[in-house]
């Protein structure tokens, strides 16, 4: 991921007729993206979450991916118009989420 794949994602957002984008992408630079698009869609009107997982679905085995898909969308219908990470059952607003690799999952930044 760098930023000219997030160039073209910022541009295919803002295009979009759609109010509500969501967003799967990996989760290692997934916090850089958020900040990427929140500072260059920063009047936007749509609601704009990304979502991954951190077990990736590989041979069968056992993903969050489909979980957090499905609460991303969920939350893309509900969420006033701004960026989100969306991950383990929680919303987090870009720049209060941070991967925390010791534990395994995303958290908030006081957290």
């Amino acid at each position: 991921m760098n930023d000219i794949i997030r160039s073209d994602i910022a541009q295919a957002v803002d295009c979009s007729p759609a109010r509500s984008v969501i967003i799967v992408h990996g989760t290692s630079t997934m916090e850089e993206t958020a900040q990427y698009l929140a500072q260059h869609l920063k009047n936007t009107d749509k609601t704009i979450v990304l979502t991954g997982a951190m077990i990736p679905l590989k041979e069968f085995a056992m993903s969050d991916g489909g979980f957090n898909l499905g609460y991303a969308m969920a939350q893309a219908q509900n969420a006033a118009a701004g960026i989100y990470v969306s991950m383990n059952a929680r919303l987090f607003k870009t720049g209060a989420v941070t991967k925390n690799t010791r534990v395994g999952r995303f958290v908030f930044l006081t957290e």
